[in-house]
């Protein structure tokens, strides 16, 4: 068990050298899980991902505004059902991240999904800040979002991006409790990982993200702050596809997060559309939903 911590009127620079050990190594990057070779020889795995929030970016908030409750919906309406035509014209799999809030609206959304041949993940409740919730909370959401999306879809979620992009004290706990096999809302390295808690393997294998992969960053504004960021799609296709370039020339795993709400729109599809056109052209790449890159990751832990 990890050592108490020091009082809580200490300054960080105050901290003895066992408390700042001590969170830095309650959750840790392991052992790399990049295989040699992915399966059938490929030398490159790609795992495409869409986090359905759809209306719940707003209702997690409080939902006051009904404007972009509709910017939510039509990531349901637009954005899901383009993202469903270019992967079947593709035959690419791919996995979608919901909150069970998102399940309850459109039900039939994740139905498609998965008669389709993609995956459904854990993506929290309502959206809500996981990182913040005690750990009674965030226990009790995160089991009633799994027993949400395994009614609506029939089948068992097997992986989890936490709605914050982070971890509380408590998350990989939970995680382990659940027995989930993998989780991706981490950032340590760009192939898979074991992760650690304070020095104990664990046996969920990371997939991780990084804002650089991630549509949301370049594209969101918010008409009420000060900062509205804007990326030109031309550019974020090309920061894509040089990620992509580097995850091929190295061996490993090119994992995408991408946004129905976001991606969904006629001036942006493209940037997808040219990215998938780009990898399928290369020889030796392997399209794979994160389950499948989870299995084969977790095959590569020693025993």
């Amino acid at each position: 068990m990890p050592p108490e911590s020091p009082p809580k009127d200490l300054e960080p620079w105050q901290w003895p050298e066992e408390e700042w050990r001590r969170k830095v190594n309650h959750v840790r990057a392991g052992r790399s899980l990049r295989p040699e070779r992915w399966p059938g020889g490929k030398r490159c795995a790609v795992a495409l991902s869409f986090d359905s929030d759809h209306d719940t970016n707003e209702l997690r908030d409080g939902g006051k505004s009904i404007g972009r409750m509709s910017w939510g919906q039509y990531g349901n309406r637009v954005g899901v059902p383009r993202i469903l035509e270019l992967l079947q014209r593709t035959q690419i799999p791919a996995t979608f991240f919901v909150p069970a809030v998102t399940a309850l609206l459109y039900p039939d959304e994740q139905r498609r999904v998965m008669a389709e041949g993609h995956e459904i993940g854990l993506h929290g409740w309502i959206h809500e800040v996981n990182s913040a919730l005690t750990e009674k909370d965030e226990r009790e959401l995160h089991l009633r979002s799994f027993d949400t999306l395994t009614q609506i879809t029939g089948v068992s979620p097997v992986g989890m991006r936490t709605p914050s992009w982070d971890f509380s004290p408590a998350t990989l706990k939970i995680q382990r409790e659940m027995g989930l096999l993998y989780d991706s809302s981490l950032m340590a390295d760009n192939d898979p990982y074991e992760l650690e808690e304070h020095g104990e393997r664990t046996g969920i294998v990371e997939l991780p993200v990084e804002w650089i992969r991630d549509d949301a960053v370049y594209f969101n504004m918010n008409r009420f702050a000060a900062l509205r960021p804007y990326t030109a799609p031309t550019t974020v296709l090309d920061i894509f596809r040089r990620e992509f370039d580097a995850a091929y020339e190295e061996g490993g795993l090119f994992l995408l997060t991408m946004h129905p709400h976001v991606i969904g729109y006629r001036s942006r599809m493209f940037i997808l559309e040219e990215l998938i056109r780009h990898m399928q052209a290369l020889p030796d790449v392997w399209f794979a939903t994160h389950r499948d890159v989870a299995l084969h990751a977790k095959a590569q832990m020693p025993t």
